[in-house]
């Protein structure tokens, strides 16, 4: 008696196997083409964000960019190689040289003036994202504002400028 049932639920499940290798193709056969397509389709790329920043008056492109959650007035500086922020700035992002900080000098407009390197975890800018960003503080009075240098430039997809407006492509 127990061959014999043995016997059925094979029998069973080879023809459940067979039943369902005949069924599948005749399923996908009668389904709506246009569903077929749209899941064949792949998926659209996906844009950057792009970010459009209209000159001031003196030519200068001003934004004010959220780094580490903290809103940051900066001067957009294609001829700076890192992000350089102020004292004043630095300071209000809880970033201190402390002991072990590597010093740098820097050339600026007025001169060799000396700073220190630092690592921004995040600057935000309209949906724009940069992570891991060098960067370097100034002394007091050395910078009048904060500058978003190409160590943050650089790692967009790129940007252009164009009759008074700079487009930046995340």
């Amino acid at each position: 008696m127990t061959n014999w049932a043995l016997a059925v639920a094979a029998a069973v499940t080879g023809g459940a196997v067979g039943y369902t290798q005949w069924l599948a193709p005749k399923v996908i056969a009668d389904a709506p083409q246009a569903s077929i397509a749209a899941s064949a389709a792949p998926a659209a790329p996906r844009t950057p964000p792009t970010l459009t920043v209209a000159a001031d008056s003196r030519g200068h492109y001003l934004v004010h960019p959220t780094i580490d959650n903290y809103r940051v007035r900066m001067m957009v500086d294609t001829g700076a190689s890192i992000v350089a922020l102020k004292a004043e700035d630095a300071a209000a992002l809880g970033l201190k040289a402390g002991s072990q900080a590597q010093r740098m000098p820097l050339n600026t407009a007025n001169g060799v003036v000396m700073g220190y390197r630092t690592t921004i975890r995040e600057i935000r800018l309209g949906e724009i994202t940069v992570r891991n960003v060098d960067a370097v503080v100034l002394p007091p009075g050395a910078l009048g504002i904060s500058l978003l240098g190409n160590s943050f430039l650089g790692k967009l997809n790129g940007y252009q400028v164009q009759t008074g407006r700079m487009i930046l492509r995340g």
